[in-house]
């Protein structure tokens, strides 16, 4: 592990609940300050919330120490909590009845946490955390963006679901 210590601020946003939705960004290390986002036309909100925590991961390409802020308990509980590895250890089953959700994107957000040290905090949203603020902007913005692509990931759920 380098002794590279950097910060990653992320946040997700969806009009409707499915809906278009964003994620949001903001990385800050020895390089100074990144932004990035991106958008679909049809998500959830907790689908952003995974996939702005798998972006960031992927943007940092050396080992490093990352900490990793979010306000998106389902996140930030999920992995500090440990029941992502009970669902995994599980067959993607939080209990004898219910399927884990979006796992499509727990299974890439694990390999990530495997390259790096990573601690999850849980900050409030629209708290006034200037960068979690920011991130919740980019998020916004990016889900307001035309022709979006869709979830590949949401749309096979969704398929999943219909077939039973």
């Amino acid at each position: 592990m380098s002794n590279n210590k950097i910060t990653i601020y992320t946040d997700g946003a969806c009009t409707g609940n499915p809906g278009p939705g964003g994620y949001g960004i903001v990385i800050r290390g020895l390089e100074g300050t990144q932004e990035m986002s991106g958008g679909f036309s049809l998500t959830t909100n907790n689908r952003m919330e995974l996939l702005a925590a798998i972006e960031g991961l992927k943007a940092i390409k050396t080992p490093s120490e990352i900490t990793l802020y979010s306000d998106s308990k389902y996140l930030v509980d999920a992995i500090n909590k440990e029941w992502v590895f009970r669902w995994q250890t599980n067959k993607w089953k939080r209990n004898k009845r219910e399927k884990a959700e979006n796992v499509d994107l727990w299974k890439q957000l694990l390999p990530e946490l495997k390259k790096h040290k990573v601690r999850f905090i849980w900050v409030k949203g629209h708290a006034g955390d200037p960068a979690n603020e920011r991130c919740d902007k980019l998020a916004v913005e990016a889900s307001k963006e035309k022709n979006l692509p869709p979830d590949e990931g949401y749309g096979e759920k969704s398929k999943q679901k219909s077939m039973f």
